[in-house]
């Protein structure tokens, strides 16, 4: 009896983890239909309500930003420039950008030890000639090319290179306002002895030695510009990360004595850290080479690598359009995103009635062979409400993250907006706005 006993326990034990489990997988079903249907339902009202449902293989699954489903308690972060607009392009693109590094190659310190800059590849050197010549916007005849990690890092070698050695009190440094924001930042962060934030350059009348940094087209408001300070002693930097055609007309190659670029604006691709400088004196060159070599020893062979790549696919883009591979060049691409960007923008401003943006005259750009429009990078957003004295402040009520124009040597009224930023977050973002009234 007690065998037969232990034999009916067991087998009632087995039927109930049995009968559990299918229970349990039953109800699984039940979720993963459920949520199956909350998504295609959502898809049809998508436009209306703008829901979030990013695929796990999506970048924005991993974004730190907490989504709801309507979106409606969603922190809007535009206050950084992340360029994600761009996977837009790139996706489609394939294995078109796809490079295979082998285990043993770049493990020297070197690239090309018969080139100024040795540590730079000769086939990005190559790509960013290319580039500059199928898109002229600048030129590069008789100009030395300096990689860097990212157009930050040139920055402060340009300082660096372009500081007196042998002086007794440090350059002073100048941009007019509104300034982009990291300058001061970057310029004092060391508190060098050779270099000093100086500020706005429009009110800069010091009888002194001085670096003016030109921003063109301007960060954070996007307008064309040029140097304002007019005394004796002065060295320019032209800062032309936004001088594309997706941005602005390209009316003519920047002929200048140094020129700053990047990859992260020009084709979206910010995770690569690669910016490059074209310098025309030598021996700012190898200084600008020596500050990267102390600080940094040189610059990832692999994002060089890579970053050719891109340019390369993008001027293939450019010379071989409406073919087999390339539909659109990747600026007309750029271009059509950024002008429907603005357009939304604009209607939503005009909506509220309580903003106002800039406004940008037309010009001939050599790229497009058109009369076009200035459409920036940034919306230099000002908050025209008379009870609002803090424009960062108002939107941040809305779930809307800027950076205000304290940051850029102007006043609170202003603030500056990424539009550069997904889709669906751009969406959203529009959609907001034209909901704030009076």
């Amino acid at each position: 009896m007690a065998v037969v006993s232990l034999r009916n326990f067991f087998v009632l034990s087995l039927a109930l983890n049995v009968s559990l489990i299918l229970r349990t997988i039953n109800q699984n079903e039940k979720l993963q239909s459920g949520a199956l249907m909350a998504v295609q339902k959502g898809a049809k009202v998508s436009q209306m309500a703008f829901l979030s449902f990013p695929s796990l293989s999506s970048p924005s699954a991993a974004a730190p930003e907490i989504q709801t489903p309507l979106g409606s308690e969603r922190i809007i972060n535009l206050d950084h420039g992340d360029p994600t607009m761009y996977e837009q392009y790139w996706k489609p693109m394939g294995d078109k950008t796809t490079i295979v590094i082998p285990g043993w190659q770049s493990m020297s310190y070197f690239s090309d030890v018969k080139n100024l800059c040795w540590f730079m590849e000769p086939e990005f050197a190559k790509q960013i000639v290319r580039l500059h010549n199928v898109v002229g916007n600048a030129v590069t005849e008789g100009r030395h090319i300096v990689v860097g990690t990212g157009s930050s890092q040139l920055y402060l070698a340009a300082l660096y290179a372009l500081s007196p050695q042998d002086s007794s009190n440090p350059i002073n440094v100048v941009s007019a306002a509104p300034y982009y924001s990291s300058y001061p930042l970057m310029t004092d962060c060391v508190k060098s002895g050779l270099h000093k934030w100086a500020g706005d350059a429009t009110v800069f009348n010091k009888d002194e030695p001085y670096i003016e940094l030109v921003t063109s087209p301007n960060n954070p408001d996007g307008f064309v510009r040029h140097s304002v300070v007019n005394r004796t002693g002065g060295i320019l930097v032209h800062d032309l990360a936004y001088y594309w055609p997706q941005y602005t007309p390209i009316s003519t190659p920047a002929d200048n004595d140094l020129s700053l670029f990047t990859v992260s604006k020009s084709t979206g691709h910010a995770g690569l850290r690669i910016g490059w400088a074209l310098v025309k004196d030598v021996e700012v060159a190898k200084r600008m080479i020596k500050f990267i070599e102390l600080n940094t020893i040189g610059v990832s062979k692999d994002s060089q690598l890579r970053a050719a790549k891109v340019l390369e696919v993008v001027s293939d883009s450019c010379e071989q359009a409406g073919g087999l591979e390339y539909a659109e060049s990747f600026f007309h691409f750029s271009h059509a995103l950024m002008t429907e960007r603005w357009r939304l923008l604009r209607e939503a401003v005009k909506r509220s009635g309580l903003f106002s943006l800039p406004n940008f005259s037309s010009a001939h750009c050599s790229f497009f062979d058109n009369n076009l429009g200035t459409q920036p990078a940034f919306a230099w957003l000002k908050c025209d409400r008379d009870d609002v004295d803090d424009c960062e402040s108002f939107l941040r009520g809305h779930k809307i993250l800027t950076r205000g124009g304290k940051h850029f040597g102007v006043g609170p009224k202003y603030v500056r907006i990424s539009m550069l930023d997904r889709e669906e977050t751009y969406n959203l973002f529009i959609e907001r706005l034209s909901q704030i009234r009076l």
